[in-house]
Formats: C-alpha cells, structure tokens, sequence
C-alpha cells in the first residue's frame, strides 16, 4: 500500500513537472515570438541602436535623427539648414528592408534556442543609405551662405588733405569645396551634426586708382600753385595709367597730350638713342660721358654724346627714334652749346598744335608728360624683358642689358628733390629732373620723370609744371613731392 502510495505521489509531481515546463516553454515560445518582432539587441541601423524597436519606431527615429537640422558655425553667424534643403534624403525603407531580412533571416527554433539559454546575439550593423545633392548644396551656400556673410575686402581710403590713407579691411570668403564635405559628414552623421565652416582671408584691398585720381588733383588744387602741372603714372605691374592737366586750379584735357619744355630730361632721349645707335658696350670714357650727363646734368657732355650720335646731326637722330617708338611730341631740334643754331625748323606736334594751352615751349626741345612716360615704361619692361616698343622697334640693337644700363645711369641723378624727396630714403629713384631759367633769370618750367621701386609696387611718374610768371621752387617742389609720395602710400598702403 505504501508503495502504491508513494508511485503516485511521484507520477503527480512528475506530471506537475511536466505541466510547469510546459507552462514555461509555451510562455518562452510567446515572449521570443514576441520579440522576434522587433530588432534583436545589437541591431544598430544607421548609427541608431535599434534594438527592441519595431520596425515602424525604427523608421520614427531614424527620421528624427537624419532629417534634422544641422548647426553650421560661420564666423561668427550660428545658421540651422534642414536636410531637404540641399537635397539630402534617408533612404529608411532600404535601410529597414536590410534589417528585417537578417532579422527574419535566421532559424526561428536556433533562435528560441539561443534564447532559452539568454545567448546574447551578435552585433548587427546595418549602413546608412541616403543621397544627396552636391549641386544643391553648393547652390546653397554660394545663394544663402556666401552672398550673405562673405565680406569682400574694404579698400583703403584717402585721408582727405592730405598724402595717406586709411587702411582697408581685409575680407573673407567661404571655402565651398571644404564647406560640402563637411556638411555631407555631418548629414550622414547622426550624433555629430555641428560644422564650423571654414573661410579664405584676403587682403585688403589698394585703394582704387578712381580715388587715388581724385586724392592727386585735390593736392595741386589745394597748394598754392597756381600755374600749369600735367601728371602722367602708369602702374608698372597692371599698366593702369592716371593721367590729368590742371591749368590754374581748373583741370584742362590731355588729348592731345600738352607740350612742355623738356629741358634736362630729354637727356633720358638722347642717351636712349646713343645706345641704339652705337651700342651699350661702353670703354670708361663714354661711361663717365654719360654720368656726366645724367648724373650731373651736364650740357657739355650732352653734346658730346648727341657728336657721338652724328656730329652734323645728332638732335635729328633722337627724334627720329622717338618717332620710331611712338613719341610724335617728343623732339630736340639742336646742340646745347650756347648759339647752336636749329638743324631744322621748328616741328609741328600734336601737342604744340594745341591752341587753347600755352606753355611758351622751347622751340629746340619738347615733349609731354604722357610720352615721356611711356618711355620710361618701355625702358622697365624692357629691362624685366617683358617686351615694350623699345625691343619691338629695335630689335637687333636693344637687348634688356641695353635698357638696364640706361636705367642705372638714371639713378646716379641724386637731387633728393621733387620726385625723391617725396619718398622714403633708400627707395630706388632712377630718375631726370630739369628745370631752365628763363633769359631774365626767373625759372618757369620745373619737370621731373622717374621710374620708382617699391615693396607694393614700381610705378613711372612724369610731371611737367609751367608757370607764366615765376615758378617758385618752394611751391612746386613740395607740390611735386606731395604728389609722389601720396603715389607711394598707395602702391604701399598694406604693406607693414
């Protein structure tokens, strides 16, 4: 009896055993078939963990992540940009399908197993799929985000009444090409969606060669001169020309350009023009010929040089190289020696035809701010050997050693005056001044052309003054200074 008893005892808790394991892998069957629902732990989609999210919160939260804005920091401008707007598009469906496939993908029973056991699964990363378009968004940032924020550089300014300037404000400019990477990280990113984008500095700008014009003619009719001063300058590195006549404070025209007396600085002509004619290897003795002459301005070695030229005549061989190259107003009708008589008569140039101006211009020599300047801008581009009517009219007599030589005796002329006295000392001045008393002793023409070297830029500056009564030297000297160095502040107004 008791053994009877105590079998069915046990078939009973057996039976219990049996009904609670049962309970149990029927309740684990219906909790794992519940979760296979959803993405295993260690599904991460896009950078998201998924894991425990059904497919529609998947989805919700990958579109809250990768369709919001992104913070882009430029200067100091903080600008949100929503993803559609550059034309950035999640691909969720794509992205989804590929998690449900190796969410279903595997044994249903080698998963419940796994289950039973609390096996960890393994990590499962699924990639970001999206587009974008990198021309929407470089249209983006050039039409909002560059037009808006970029600063072009401010160009520096003229200190009214005087020779300087105020320095102008650099400017900055989005780098775009940068711009789209870095944007394009960060929409594809989905925790890092900040951007300082990054910018170009450019210099501020020279003043405009407008206001420089203004700020020269505002300086001659301020001073007391009240005579006439006719300005020519051309920017050695971009050949822009300025280029005015002022006539008793009131500006004239300059086509045709105004003849002036040449005095000394046809000098630059006459040696030219040796040098074309007789060559540029030199014995010791021409050398000091012509450092006489433009270094010391000297009328006796001038003449020898033009004998040089041609004994009989010398003057007519100048102006005609002058033609040759273009200068139809510049000419030297004789020796300087006192009573050298003209070797022809007196020639009729566009700028001596010129009916409403007269400078009284010596019928021996003339030329014109314009021509004298453009002849020193042929010398310097020939010597950089960048070409210039010089070579192109005399191409097998003038080399750039040709013209580099005349350039440096140029330089030996040290007045420290008028155009050098309106620059720094030790600024490389190869110039000719010139200035003729008049028979009653009283100077009425003052000119000085020169070629100026400076660390923002080399420029020609020519400058021919008259005056019918007197040309005071302590009013057109500090004139023409002024001049030259309010040039001088504008070729270098950046540089530190």
């Amino acid at each position: 009896m008791r053994n009877r008893n105590t079998n069915i005892i046990l078939r009973g808790v057996s039976i219990l055993f049996l009904t609670a394991a049962l309970v149990l892998g029927i309740f684990s069957l219906v909790n794992y078939s519940r979760q296979r629902n959803n993405y295993p732990a260690g599904m991460n989609i896009a950078g998201i963990p998924a894991g425990g999210l059904t497919p529609a919160e998947a989805s919700q939260r990958l579109l809250e992540v990768y369709t919001s804005p992104i913070e882009m920091l430029y200067n100091e401008a903080i600008i949100h940009i929503n993803p559609a707007v550059v034309g950035f598009q999640p691909d969720v469906e794509t992205m989804l399908a590929a998690a449900d496939l190796t969410r279903t993908g595997t044994s249903f029973w080698g998963g419940f197993w796994d289950y039973l056991w609390s096996r960890t699964p393994p990590e499962t990363t699924i990639p970001l799929s999206a587009t974008i378009s990198d021309d929407r968004l470089r249209e983006y940032l050039q039409n909002e985000i560059a037009t808006r924020y970029d600063l072009p550089p401010a160009p520096a300014v003229p200190v009214p009444g005087g020779t300087s300037f105020l320095a102008g404000q650099p400017g900055q400019t989005l780098d775009i090409d940068r711009a789209v990477l870095l944007i394009s990280d960060a929409l594809r990113s989905p925790t890092n969606r900040s951007v300082a984008l990054t910018f170009t500095r450019s210099a501020a700008a020279r003043p405009t060669s407008e206001n420089l014009s203004i700020l020269l003619k505002q300086i001659v009719t301020v001073s007391d001169f009240d005579g006439l001063i006719g300005l020519y300058m051309v920017d050695l590195q971009t050949g822009q020309e300025i280029h005015f006549a002022i006539n008793n404070k009131q500006e004239i025209g300059v086509e045709p350009d105004i003849a002036f007396t040449a005095s000394s600085t046809i000098k630059v002509p006459i040696v030219a023009s040796y040098l074309i004619n007789r060559g540029s290897n030199l014995d010791s003795t021409t050398s000091e010929i012509i450092s006489r002459v433009l270094g010391r301005s000297d009328n006796s070695a001038t003449d020898l040089v033009l004998e040089r030229i041609n004994a009989a005549i010398g003057p007519l061989i100048v102006t005609q190289d002058m033609k040759t190259i273009g200068l139809t107003s510049t000419f030297i009708n004789g020796f300087f020696a006192p009573g050298s008589p003209p070797l022809s008569p007196q020639p009729v140039t566009p700028g001596n035809s010129r009916t409403d101006i007269f400078t009284d211009p010596d019928p021996y020599s003339q030329t014109t701010p314009s021509e004298m300047g453009a002849l020193l801008a042929d010398l310097y581009q020939c010597a950089q050997n960048s070409g210039g009517a010089l070579i192109a009219a005399f191409p097998d007599q003038v080399t750039p050693a040709t013209c580099q030589l005349l350039i440096d005796f140029m330089a030996q002329d040290k007045l420290g005056s008028l155009i050098q006295g309106g620059v720094p000392d030790g600024t490389l001045v190869p110039h000719k001044h010139g200035y003729v008393p008049a028979a009653d002793g009283v100077v009425r023409d003052t000119s000085d052309v020169g070629i100026i070297y400076t660390p923002g830029g080399n420029f020609v500056l020519s400058i021919y003054s008259y005056h019918p009564v007197n040309n005071i030297w302590n009013i057109i000297n500090p004139l023409i200074g002024d001049l030259t160095k309010a040039i001088y502040n504008y070729f270098n107004v950046n540089i530190e």
